[in-house]
C-alpha cells in the first residue's frame, strides 16, 4: 500500500480544515448554510439584470460554438424539484433554437430495454455547432432506476463500470462534456414539491416518483454518493450546484459554464462563479455538509 508523504498529508489536512470551515451550519437535510448572493436572493431587478448580462455572454459563446464547429454537451442531474427546468430555461431563452437542443427522454420503451443502454441517447448527441442540454441523462440508472428497483443489480454495476469509458470516448471524439448536479436540502425539496402540487401551472411536473421522493431521501443520497465516487473523472468531472436558492444556482451555473469555454469578447468579471455554490465534487464536501446528506 502506498503512503502519502508528509507534505501531501499536510496539504490534504489543510484542505479538509478549509472545507470544514466552509461547511459550518446546516439546514434540514444536512446541507451546510451558505452566505447570501445578493443577485441570487433578490427575485426582482437584481436577479433579472444579472441574468440578462449572463445571457448576453451566452449569445457570445454560441457565436463561438458555431464559428469553431464545437460540440457542447451539458448534463443536468439532481433530485426531484432541484430546479433543472428553470435552469435550462435561463440558459436557452435567448439562444438560437437551430443550434440549441434540450433533450428530456421519457420512460424507456420495450425496444430500449432490449438495446445497448446508451443507445437511446447516442442519437441526441451534439453535432458540430450545437449545444445540447440533457435534462436528466444516462445517469437515471445510477439514481432513480437504482432507488426504485427499475434495473437489476447487474445492470447497475455494468453501468457504473462502463460509463466512465463511454464519456471518455465522447471527449476523445471532440465533444465537451459538462456534468452538473443540482443539490437541495430535504426541507427545500419538501417545500417545492408541496408548492408544485398546489400550483395549477406546474401540474405537468407531478409524477408518481415525486410522491415518494422525500420518503426515499436517504436512498437517493446513498445512490448519489456512489455515483459521484464511481463516475467523477478527470476528463468528465461532476460539478455540484447548491440550489436551495434557485436564482443563485442558475446564475452561478451559467457563470461556471462561461468560465470553462474560451470565446471572443468574454467579460471575465461575469464568468466568475461563486465557489461556495458551484464546485467540483470531492468526498470532503459530503463530510462538511456542503453536499446535502
Amino acid at each position: 500500500m502506498t503512503h502519502l508523504v508528509p507534505p501531501l498529508v499536510e496539504a490534504r489536512e489543510a484542505f479538509r480544515v478549509t472545507m470544514t470551515r466552509r461547511g459550518t451550519g446546516t439546514a434540514e437535510g444536512g446541507m451546510a448554510k451558505r452566505r447570501k448572493d445578493p443577485a441570487g436572493d433578490n427575485g426582482g431587478a437584481g436577479y433579472h439584470d444579472a441574468l440578462l448580462a449572463l445571457q448576453i455572454e451566452l449569445v457570445k459563446l454560441q457565436r463561438e460554438i458555431i464559428k469553431s464547429d464545437r460540440r457542447i454537451l451539458v448534463i443536468l442531474e439532481g433530485r426531484d424539484a432541484a430546479g433543472k427546468d428553470g435552469t435550462i430555461k435561463a440558459i436557452t431563452e435567448h439562444l438560437s433554437p437551430r443550434e440549441t437542443r434540450v433533450v428530456a427522454l421519457g420512460t424507456p420503451t420495450e425496444r430500449d430495454a432490449r438495446s445497448w443502454y446508451f443507445q437511446r441517447w447516442v442519437g441526441h448527441l451534439p453535432a458540430a455547432q450545437e449545444m445540447v442540454i440533457f435534462n436528466r441523462s444516462w445517469y437515471n440508472r445510477a439514481g432513480v432506476e437504482r432507488v426504485m428497483g427499475f434495473c437489476t443489480k447487474r445492470e447497475y454495476e455494468e453501468f457504473l463500470e462502463t460509463v466512465p469509458e463511454f464519456e471518455r470516448m465522447l471527449e476523445r471524439s471532440g465533444i465537451r462534456l459538462f456534468k452538473y448536479y443540482l443539490d437541495i436540502s430535504k426541507g427545500e425539496q419538501k417545500a417545492r414539491l408541496k408548492s408544485r402540487r398546489h400550483d395549477p401551472l406546474k401540474q405537468w411536473k407531478i409524477s408518481p416518483i415525486d410522491e415518494v421522493a422525500v420518503k426515499h431521501w436517504k436512498d437517493y443520497s446513498r445512490a448519489r454518493n456512489v455515483m459521484f465516487a464511481r463516475t467523477h473523472d478527470a476528463l468528465a468531472p461532476w460539478h455540484v450546484v447548491r440550489a436551495d436558492d434557485k436564482h443563485a444556482a442558475r446564475l452561478n451555473l451559467i457563470r461556471h459554464l462561461l468560465s470553462e469555454i474560451a470565446y471572443d469578447g468574454r467579460d471575465k468579471r461575469l464568468a466568475a462563479p461563486d465557489a461556495d455554490i458551484v464546485f467540483a465534487y470531492d468526498e470532503l464536501y459530503l463530510e462538511n455538509g456542503m453536499i446535502a446528506e
